[in-house]
Order: structure tokens, then sequence, then C-alpha cells
């Protein structure tokens, strides 16, 4: 036997059927659907039909339910928790819930809530916040003198806790006066500076009508005296 003899047994593979190939191939021209009819024809899915009668997926009773918003909860047994007791990865003088469980590898995800279970032996005091727990398993906890409590509220990650936000408030309260007292001091000279071009331009307007009225009054003047020297020769 050599590597290049390898090959599957016979009939376990199968070759796939190719249609309309030609005659010589048996199933060319109409490609195994038979003449005319419905189902000759593209673009027809018959599934489930039975010629018309009560088809059986009709006929057969139903049986269940499948909840949409269903709950999942990740599961705790005694014998794992006392596992990562012994290791020392629990801090036991807080209260352990399902960030807890998750920080120090128990368990890999909380979903909804953690559901302690099973049977063992506890070394230590624990207090425990689960979503639910057996009647035998808070025997074994309050046995080894811990607590159980019973919380229905959803684990909220410990990333999606408001505390960033506190710290950056005092930040901004402080950088509020500063900007305020800088704008009163540099605004009202600039006010003084724009009204003095305006007072400047004021004269020049009325002198300029002024020059002209002398203007008028000087070519006048030389047309009368003109007009008094004319009868003087006559008279001679």
């Amino acid at each position: 036997m050599r590597l290049n003899e390898l090959q599957n047994n016979p009939g376990a593979t199968k070759a796939r059927k190719r249609l309309g190939r030609g005659i010589g191939s048996g199933k060319g021209k109409t490609g195994g659907r038979g003449v005319k009819g419905q189902k000759s024809r593209s673009g027809v899915a018959i599934k489930g039909f039975e010629g018309g009668q009560m088809p059986i997926y009709m006929r057969l009773p139903k049986r269940g339910f499948n909840k949409p918003n269903r709950k999942k909860y990740a599961e705790v047994s005694i014998r794992r928790l006392g596992q990562a007791i012994e290791a020392g990865v629990l801090d036991l003088k807080k209260d352990v819930d399902a960030n807890a469980l998750v920080a120090a590898g128990v368990i890999r995800r909380a979903h909804s809530g953690v559901r302690l279970l099973g049977t063992g032996k506890l070394s230590a005091a624990v207090k425990l916040t689960v979503a639910y727990a057996t009647p035998g398993a808070q025997k074994i906890i309050e046995k080894a003198k811990g607590s159980v409590t019973i919380s229905e509220a959803k684990p909220v990650k410990s990333d999606e806790k408001p505390a960033a936000p506190e710290a950056k408030k005092p930040a901004a309260k402080k950088a509020a006066p500063k900007a305020a007292e800088k704008p009163v001091a540099k605004k009202t000279p600039a006010k003084k500076a724009t009204e003095k071009p305006v007072a400047k331009k004021a004269p020049v307007k009325k002198a300029a009508p002024k020059k002209v009225a002398p203007k008028a009054a000087a070519k006048k003047a030389p047309a009368k005296k003109a007009a008094a020297k004319k009868p003087a020769p006559k008279k001679s």
C-alpha cells in the first residue's frame, strides 16, 4: 500500500448528475424532467404538495412552544466553585456575583444570570449573588457559614458602569471661569478703535460743498464788469 494508491471504498463517492449534455449521456434534451407538465417548467417548487389533499404536516398535531425572549443562564456547580476557592482566584471578602465569576475564569459569560447547581463540599464561606440556586446547593453553602442572595436582575458588565464620566465633571467646571474673564478686558478697547474713524470722516464730507459756492461767485463777477465798461465809449 502506497500513498498514491489510497482511495475510498467503491460507492463511497458518487459523480454529479450532468444534465443536458447530449442524447448519449442519458440526461439530454429534457434533462430527466419528462415531457410537458408543471414540474417540467422552471420556477416551480412543489414542496409537500400531495395532489390537493390535506398534507401530512397539517394533519399531525403540534406540540411545544419556543419562547422568543427566553433567558439563557450560565451554570456553576458547587465542585467548580470549590476548585476556584482552593486556587485562590476568588476574593471571599467581597460578594461574589456574576462579574466576579467571569473575572476569575469560573464562567466565560454571564448571559442573563448565574445558576448554582450540583453537590459537594466547600472549604470556606462564600457570599454569593446568583439568579437561581437549587435547595441542595443552598444548604451546602449555608453549612460552610456562607450565604446565597437570589437576584433576578440581569448582570451589568464592569465596563458599562458610569464611573468614568463622574471624574471628568470637576475639570470642566474649573475651565469655565477662565474663558469668561478674558473677553471682558479685550472687547472694550476694540469698540473705541472702531468709533474714531467714523468721527474723522464726517468733517471731510461737510467741507466739500463749501468750496463749490465761491467758484460760482467768482465767475459771475467779471461778467458784470464787462457790461459796465461797454456803454462808456459810446458817450464819448
